[in-house]
């Protein structure tokens, strides 16, 4: 390996580094947000009852049953 070598860095990766350096609460920010959004405590009796309120379709759905 040769003295002057130097790892390569993308672009995106330059991009995202200078992002959280002018904007060091971005990531608290991200993390809030998916909170809001995705992480929540489940329902087990809500999806067991929508599962069992499905109906189950046909093999062939153009055809009428008889």
């Amino acid at each position: 390996m040769p003295l002057f070598w130097k790892p390569y860095k993308s672009e995106v990766t330059s991009f995202i580094e200078e992002l959280k350096a002018k904007k060091p609460t971005l990531e608290s920010e991200q993390r809030a947000g998916r909170a809001l959004l995705w992480d929540r405590a489940q329902d087990r009796e809500a999806q067991a009852d929508w599962r069992d309120a499905q109906v189950r379709q046909q093999a062939y759905v153009y055809q009428t049953k008889r």
